[in-house]
């Protein structure tokens, strides 16, 4: 189920696992991760985020998996991605679980030795230092995919993934302006690690070395919008652009006053 099937009570065919001993029933097409949230076991990711669908870049939320006519052959996964099913049962810190995360994050940790969550979570599984030579450049960025998959997931694909190995990194095409960005801040909100940089005021934004024009909502005059995202939303939804330069605040108190109004009448 994309971006995660949570509820548990949900309506349709249920399927029921167990997760360290624990027994969930969740929705079909929900995935261990989604059960496991489920029930409250709590499984480590990066990359996951319910508005996307699973990617299972950051390999963190492996888990170990079987069923009983499988006698006793197991295998791991990535909980993100693997579907809930019947007679499944799932083993979230096997030995190997646990030691191919803690591999994971030593990895990590060379990489942004500074960034706070990746200590946090390198703590959790016992590595206080990296057993690899830091990063002489540290970053925070994780290259979890995060941003540029909820880019591409609006439509607008303004940045990348580019290079390999070491230098592998997100950037716009060129490293210059991305002529195509709206300014919408969807990939510095989404980052895990908030190292994505931007400047917002009630007159302009800025990220990713571009400059946009802030757009004030005609009814209470805040500044919430990109001309470029309203532009581009309007293009999109088929709708005048005046909508999207109306708040949301502004909207539901419009919405409110008919509802009144509609009451009024009756």
């Amino acid at each position: 189920m994309s971006g995660g099937a949570n509820d548990a009570g949900g309506k349709g065919t249920m399927v029921t696992l167990t997760i360290d001993g624990r027994v969930a029933k969740v929705p079909e097409g929900a995935t261990v991760l989604d059960a496991a949230r489920a029930i409250g076991v709590r499984i480590p990711t990066l990359c996951q985020h319910e508005a996307l669908e699973p990617w299972g870049g950051c390999r963190l939320c492996l888990v170990d998996v079987t069923k009983k006519d499988w006698r006793g052959w197991e295998k791991m996964v990535v909980s993100c991605m693997f579907p809930a099913e019947d007679g499944l049962a799932v083993s979230t810190a096997t030995e190997r679980v646990v030691a191919t995360r803690k591999a994971v994050l030593d990895l990590l940790l060379a990489r942004c030795p500074d960034t706070p969550l990746v200590q946090k979570l390198a703590r959790e599984y016992g590595v206080e230092r990296t057993s690899y030579r830091e990063n002489p450049e540290p970053t925070d960025c994780i290259l979890c995919g995060l941003c540029t998959r909820v880019c591409d997931a609006i439509g607008v694909s303004a940045i990348a993934t580019v290079d390999r190995g070491a230098g592998k990194e997100v950037a716009p095409p060129f490293h210059e302006a991305p002529p195509d960005c709206i300014g919408c801040l969807a990939c510095a909100e989404v980052c895990p690690t908030e190292c994505i940089p931007y400047q917002t005021s009630d007159s302009a934004r800025t990220i990713w070395g571009r400059r946009f024009e802030m757009v004030r909502c005609p009814h209470c005059g805040r500044a919430h919008i990109t001309r470029e995202q309203a532009t581009f939303y309007a293009g999109r939804g088929g709708v005048p652009e005046s909508y999207f330069t109306t708040c949301d605040a502004c909207k539901r108190t419009q919405m409110a006053r008919t509802f009144t109004t509609l009451s009024a009448v009756r």
